[in-house]
């Protein structure tokens, strides 16, 4: 059935082709929400970039008629569009509490008319459509639908985790092995199994379930592939402690995956495992020029202020989480190496370290194996041949995320990290986040990879504290 569907302000703040998402159904926007909009067009921040391109978009749309009798949406769904003005008796009739005249009333008096005139010429039903939980509970209560805009929310519970169990045959295993592949058709338990590209797959005997084979899906050639670097290249003191890390470290290993998303809690060694791979790649392998590390700068709890200093010198405190990191993987005596694993923590600090905390860092930045790149200057750049990593990546938007991969030359790889359940960012929740966004739009990609990390490797308090609190 059609339906009538009136827009808040924050939808098209969030999504500036939020008008284009709605197929053929009739699309409102309040004359208040114009007036918003305008105020927001010379924000230098994406809120102010995605209200300007608001605004030329519905310039564009004038131009094929009266938006106030209402356009066609040219992207031929059979959509219209139409901008109405809030009439002062429909304002009149809300009740004495919310007519006070501020933007949400009237978007919501607007709501309420479009409803009113359709139980009058049955017209399609109206649907109000606001990430204001606010809003959506007045209009709970004047008796209009509401519903958030869920166009490019991705349900954390359904997210594709990238790995997977299948049943095998003893023979299977051993062909795989043997003859370093198994076409999916010779697994009865894979009928009707659809693997995404660079899948990691676990094999299970079926006679002996305690005996596993890990392997890799092909799209290409529809077949299993055993691992072919996890377990066989050396990353110092970092080897994987789990399944989830194995498939992880092939891929961070493998050339041909460009982009890669590790998804999981803290101290699942997401980070670790990226800094690790990235450095065996740039000074062992050379197979990428540098390192480059980049992390959105948005704090936990209250800002501290102004820092000063140079843009390197206002990027230290939010690298120091990465600094730990090298510091464990470079530094260090060798009582240590016997300790090393993917815990996804760091060693800074601990007794009997040779160097100081920032040595390694400074170090690998003045042969030119590192590189730290503020997100907000990222914009315009185009990044040939590095090993890119992108921290908490799930403090980002989705036009944030878009922007950062848009960046990527010949020969980089991308690597985005992060815990959909730890945000710090205001305007992005775990659903709507750019890094499950970017998790669910590159799934089956061949150019792309995905795991999710389950088991926490950086203590056991931590692992405890992650489970319980």
């Amino acid at each position: 059935m059609r339906k009538t569907f009136v827009l808040d302000t924050n939808v098209l703040l969030h999504d500036p082709q939020a008008l284009t998402r709605f197929e053929d159904n009739a699309v409102v926007i309040p004359i208040e929400v114009v007036e918003e909009i305008d105020r927001f067009k010379r924000d230098p921040s994406e809120k102010g970039r995605n209200a300007r391109q608001i605004s030329r978009l519905l310039d564009a749309l004038r131009e094929k008629g009266n938006l106030a009798d209402g356009v066609p949406i040219d992207d031929g769904s059979g959509g219209t569009l139409q901008v109405v003005f809030c009439r002062s008796e429909t304002l009149a009739q809300l009740p004495p509490e919310l007519k006070g005249g501020n933007g949400d009333n009237n978007i919501l008096a607007v709501a309420l008319e479009q409803l009113r005139s359709g139980l009058i010429s049955d017209q399609p039903p109206v649907v109000l459509v606001t990430k204001d939980t606010n809003l959506r509970i007045k209009a709970d209560a004047v008796g209009l639908t509401a519903q958030d805009y869920t166009t490019d929310k991705v349900d954390i519970a359904d997210l594709y985790p990238g790995v997977c169990e299948l049943m095998a045959s003893a023979t299977a295993m051993e062909q795989l092995k043997s003859e370093g592949g198994l076409a999916l058709a010779a697994l009865p338990a894979a009928t009707g199994v659809t693997l995404q590209a660079n899948e990691g797959v676990t094999l299970v005997d079926q006679a002996q379930p305690n005996h596993t084979l890990l392997a890799r899906f092909d799209a290409a050639s529809q077949r299993l592939l055993p691992l072919q670097r996890a377990g066989k290249v050396r990353l110092g003191k970092v080897t994987a402690r789990n399944r989830e890390q194995t498939f992880a470290l092939d891929l961070l290993l493998d050339p041909a995956v460009q982009l890669l998303t590790l998804v999981g809690k803290a101290g699942t060694g997401k980070t670790l495992l990226a800094l690790a791979a990235g450095l065996h790649q740039v000074a062992d392998e050379h197979l990428y020029e540098r390192l480059l590390v980049t992390r959105p700068v948005i704090s936990l709890g209250k800002e501290i202020g102004f820092l000063p200093g140079s843009l390197e010198e206002k990027m230290g405190p939010w690298m120091q989480p990465i600094i730990d990191n090298l510091d464990f993987l470079l530094g260090g005596t060798e009582a240590d190496e016997g300790r090393g694993a993917a815990r996804g923590g760091s060693a800074a600090g601990r007794p009997g370290a040779q160097r100081g905390n920032r040595s390694n860092w400074t170090d690998l930045k003045g042969m030119g194996l590192l590189e730290v790149e503020a997100i907000s200057y990222i914009r315009g750049r185009s990044i040939p041949r590095q090993f890119m990593v992108v921290d908490e990546a799930q403090n980002l938007t989705p036009h944030e995320v878009k922007t950062i991969v848009t960046r990527v030359g010949e020969g980089t790889k991308i690597v985005f990290t992060g815990d959909p359940y730890q945000i710090d960012n205001p305007y992005v929740d775990a659903e709507s986040n750019g890094l499950t966004w970017l998790v669910e739009r590159f799934k089956g990609q061949q150019l792309a990879g995905h795991v999710t990390l389950i088991r926490g490797e950086r203590s056991e308090l931590a692992e405890l504290a992650a489970n319980l609190l």
